[in-house]
């Protein structure tokens, strides 16, 4: 099972979080978010645990749990949704051309 980590304090390390969390079972895979241009933490991470009964338990005891002055935020993550890029054309005319301009030249042609 993938469990999400939210409001972790940013001084929190990998080694503390395994350390935790590897007291309920197996951990299989973890990653705290770091910021890519300073390295420090964002607050959150995914732990992966391959049972899921320790998983569970694991989110049920440390949600709400105090680490290091907060109170961790656990739950089963939820699958990334797929990024879908935004359209910017939504409708009432297209893109560039809304001033009544044509890309045809047809002006050229009735001078």
């Amino acid at each position: 099972m993938n469990i999400f980590v939210a409001n972790i304090e940013r001084k929190v390390t990998d080694e503390q979080l395994q350390e935790l969390f590897s007291q309920y079972g197996e951990i299989s895979s973890l990653k705290l978010i770091k910021d890519r241009d300073t390295g420090l933490s964002k607050g959150y991470a995914f732990i992966e645990m391959p049972n899921d009964d320790e998983a569970s338990q694991a989110i049920a005891e440390l949600n709400q749990k105090e680490l290091n002055g907060r109170a961790l935020a656990v739950n089963e993550a939820r699958p990334k949704e797929e990024y879908k890029k935004p359209s910017f054309n939504r409708g009432g005319g297209g893109g560039y051309n809304k001033g009544g301009y044509s890309n045809d030249n047809s002006y050229k042609k009735r001078y």
